[in-house]
């Protein structure tokens, strides 16, 4: 039997349900929605949650001519009633603003207009209704052309729905705070908030062609700044019971779409990697991941998990966090690094302003967009914040490695000061040095092995040293009877008057520093790692051992006569 195909990037849901893909129902939704009676409902979950194929789909029930099939055998089809009342009942608005963006103010306010237009097109049978009067067709072909009042176009639209039906409209906006995050980064912040407040009080607030309206988006900003007056809007976050099982995939979800494609032995693997969320009291999976994870299992049944959520975005949220920590929030990274957890009073409802004028908003920006999770509040009102999962915790990794990198490379002065120190053989300036760049920097060690966290500062001081283009840096070369950690020699023939070899150790026990450091000088020694050299040995090899522990090392170093 030939089994559905997996909806890779799927986000249409009559394509999901008329072209073979494997859907998760997620279609009581619907019923929520309308049991609960909210006029304006926003709902904020992070990216890749399945926002938009949920907006998708309420589109499909509620409009007028829909193809009822595409709601048989899923949950919704069991409330006979209230899909009589409702489904194909509704003219609907439908428009996402996630490509809404420009370096100008301009070049947005037109990608809006767009948007708006394009969804007057699809609606272009208003061109033609008796039911309008001449002047209204007009304002509607406007509207096509993407002309007249951008501020008043939605609530316009709706209302000329409105007439030409005699229904009330439904209206859904994906993605509602892309524009205000793309218009912060580019500097016109202030301008499109207005305008983006201008066209949702417009179509929202004292509109009488309005039926419902549902948004979605990431963040959820401050009603003050947006969705001011608007006393009817009822706003569902992450930290809400209510609907906490419509967005994302759930175990039991997760464990029937394993099952389905004969790859239930990768449970525990999957789980590890893509779990870890608690929308509310619901723990769920992120379902880009798991699509996609699935689908690579499909063709090569032993690949590694893959980091799939890192390439929807570019994480800079990460990067931010490093600039701006200080050494207390530098400590709670590693410890959520580590796998430990944090305790923070969060705000749910800022303004993209407010994300950098207090240090401690980014930990809310860093909850509501997916990167940390909750396991719950302590009697003074904090969410114990943990990294969801594996795949989380290697973006972190990855981000602040880069950064710390990046930082290292733009001190120039710091760098001269190591190279200087590892060429004349200072081991006590080289100590120092690493010990005040490390103290300044973000731990992530892996709690394994001692070689996987020898690797890590092998790295960094490979980073280091290559800084400096008058050397060729060798790492793990083979040399004698084993392989040196680094080998340091000059690049040009008439400057190679010296070598040197760097051997790293890690401990897990500060006591031991010095101990490690002088086994880690002893073994160039035992292993004769100078017959790397051959017979092109410079006069005079330095020998480093170099142990670390956390932020801490030691150096010892001694002179060897070469040639």
């Amino acid at each position: 039997m030939n089994k559905l195909k997996l909806p890779l990037g799927i986000e249409n849901f009559m394509d999901m349900r008329t072209r073979g893909y494997y859907y998760v129902d997620k279609t009581n939704l619907i019923r929520d929605l309308l049991n609960q009676g909210a006029l304006v409902t926003l709902f904020t979950r992070p990216r890749r949650f399945g926002k938009s194929l949920n907006m998708s789909m309420l589109r499909y029930f509620f409009e007028v001519g829909t193809d009822k099939s595409l709601f048989d055998g899923l949950a919704i089809s069991k409330e006979t009633a209230l899909c009589k009342q409702h489904i194909g009942q509704y003219p609907v608005i439908s428009i996402s603003l996630k490509d809404v963006e420009g370096w100008e103010f301009a070049d947005a306010r037109r990608g809006l207009w767009s948007t708006i237009g394009f969804e007057a097109r699809r609606l272009s049978f208003l061109e033609n209704s008796d039911r309008l009067s001449q002047t209204e067709r007009q304002m509607f072909c406007n509207l096509e052309l993407e002309r007249g009042n951008l501020e008043d176009s939605l609530r316009l639209l709706s209302q000329l729905l409105y007439k030409h039906y005699g229904k009330k409209v439904v209206i859904l906006i994906d993605e509602y705070d892309v524009p205000l995050d793309k218009a912060y980064q580019r500097g016109y912040y202030d301008q499109m908030i207005l305008l983006i407040r201008q066209i949702l009080n417009a179509v929202l607030k004292t509109n009488d062609a309005l039926q419902l309206a549902v948004l979605t988006g990431c963040l959820r900003i401050s009603k003050e700044s947006i969705f001011t007056g608007l006393n009817n809007l009822s706003v569902n976050t992450i930290v809400d019971a209510q609907y906490d099982e419509w967005f994302g995939f759930t175990d039991t979800e997760v464990r029937e779409i394993l099952h389905y494609y004969g790859l239930t032995e990768h449970y525990e693997l999957t789980k590890e990697w893509y779990d870890g969320y608690k929308f509310g009291q619901t723990n769920v999976y992120c379902p880009w991941d798991v699509i996609n994870w699935c689908n690579y299992l499909q063709h090569e049944p032993v690949i590694r998990p893959q980091n799939f959520w890192a390439n929807t975005s570019s994480n800079d949220m990460i990067v931010r966090f490093a600039e701006k920590a200080d050494l207390g929030t530098r400590e709670q990274i590693e410890a959520l690094i580590e796998g430990e957890s944090v305790y923070k009073e969060l705000q749910l409802d800022l303004t993209y302003p407010e994300i950098d004028e207090e240090p401690d908003h980014i930990w809310s920006v860093l909850f509501t967009t997916g990167y940390l999770t909750q396991r719950g509040m302590n009697d003074f009102g904090e969410y114990e914040l943990v990294i969801p999962n594996r795949e989380i915790r290697s973006i972190f990794i990855e981000k602040i490695d880069k950064w710390f990198s990046n930082k290292i490379k733009k001190d120039t002065d710091g760098l001269n000061r190591l190279i200087d120190a590892v060429e004349g053989g200072d081991p006590e300036e080289i100590q120092d040095y690493l010990n005040d760049c490390m103290a300044d920097s973000i731990s992530f060690l892996d709690g394994g092995a001692i070689e996987v966290r020898e690797n890590f500062y092998h790295g960094m001081l490979i980073g280091m040293l290559k800084t400096n283009r008058a050397w060729r840096i060798r790492s793990n070369r083979e040399a004698g009877s084993g392989r040196a950690d680094i080998i340091v020699e000059p690049v040009k023939k008439r400057q190679k008057n010296f070598g040197i070899i760097i051997e790293v150790k890690y401990t897990a026990d500060e006591r031991q520093l010095e101990q490690k450091a002088q086994e880690a000088l002893e073994q160039i020694t035992s292993k004769h790692y100078d017959e790397f050299f051959g017979i092109d040995v410079p006069p005079e090899i330095i020998h480093y051992g170099i142990a670390f522990y956390k932020k801490k090392c030691r150096v010892r170093m001694e002179r060897v006569q070469g040639a």
